[in-house]
């Protein structure tokens, strides 16, 4: 288990502290829901979670297989919808490798993505359209 702990500083943000590594992170309100935006909002960092979730579990199967992922890199935009409440509707990805392999190495790669912890834990109601691509020059 991991303990994260959460403290309500006011006006609309929040100081997260992680336990085991005493790093700690702020997130704000967004502007179309009373807060000023200047930092992540809650929403933002379940996308954020989600890319990063599928980064990191393709990696470990890559590294299993001697593949490096170095470079890749995952942009994830967030869709919210308010009917019938406030929530995110959709979190659309794609993932950008800088190699290019087999199609039977992609679909193990890509499934584990599909897999990751975070995928696997959202709600069914969220759309979560995911594109692979391969070989594509990364630029940092």
């Amino acid at each position: 288990m991991v303990e994260i702990n959460v403290v309500y500083a006011g006006d609309l943000r929040c100081v997260a502290t992680h336990q085991p590594s005493g790093v700690s992170l702020q997130t704000d309100a967004p502007v179309d829901n009373m807060g000023r935006g200047e930092s992540f909002s809650p929403t933002d960092l379940l996308a954020t979670a989600l890319a990063t979730c599928i980064l990191t579990t393709m990696a470990i199967v890559a590294r299993r297989h001697g593949i490096e992922l170095t470079g890749a890199k995952a942009q994830v935009v967030k869709g919210m919808v308010s009917q019938p409440a406030r929530r995110v509707g959709q979190l659309t990805v794609v993932i950008t490798l800088p190699i290019d392999l087999p199609a039977d190495r992609r679909e193990s790669l890509e499934a584990a993505g599909r897999n990751c912890p975070v995928y696997k834990s959202l709600h069914p109601d969220i759309e979560l359209p995911l594109r692979f691509d391969w070989g594509v020059a990364v630029h940092q």
